[in-house]
């Protein structure tokens, strides 16, 4: 039997890191987050790019120009996606999550789906950093 095992030492990687900014106090939780957990594990502050997207729809298709570049060892896509009165909330977050899946299965570099889907802003909240931890860490 192979096990593979990956380490948890991020040195001398280059991470991208692409955030919506629709949801912005939920976003901004899980990026503080992300680039804390980054921190604690060896990536240097210089060794990483923040791209702000205007929602999370705009995820992907950043996210797969930054992978192209071929500048990065691993992308982040964060965003929170909150349901509302409309049938929006389904259409927007299968598409995202589509996008971002996309782009991971062709494997060009490894990618993080960070995005939250919930029922109301308390619990987008509590996934970004109160009760249930911080999501983006």
């Amino acid at each position: 039997m192979a096990e593979f095992r990956g380490k948890l030492d991020g040195s001398g990687l280059r991470i991208g890191v692409v955030v919506a900014r629709f949801n912005q106090l939920v976003t901004q939780q899980l990026l503080a987050g992300a680039l804390d957990a980054l921190s604690q594990h060896g990536v240097a502050e210089g060794d990483v790019d923040v791209a702000w997207v205007p929602g999370s729809l705009e995820l992907g298709p950043a996210a797969a120009r930054m992978a192209r570049s071929g500048r990065y060892d691993a992308l982040i896509c964060l965003g929170c996606v909150i349901r509302g009165a409309t049938p929006h909330f389904e259409m927007v977050a299968q598409q995202t999550a589509r996008a971002i899946s996309q782009l991971a299965m062709e494997g060009a570099v490894p990618v993080i789906f960070g995005v939250l889907t919930t029922d109301t802003l308390e619990q987008a909240l509590e996934r970004a950093g109160s009760k249930a931890g911080n999501r983006g860490y």
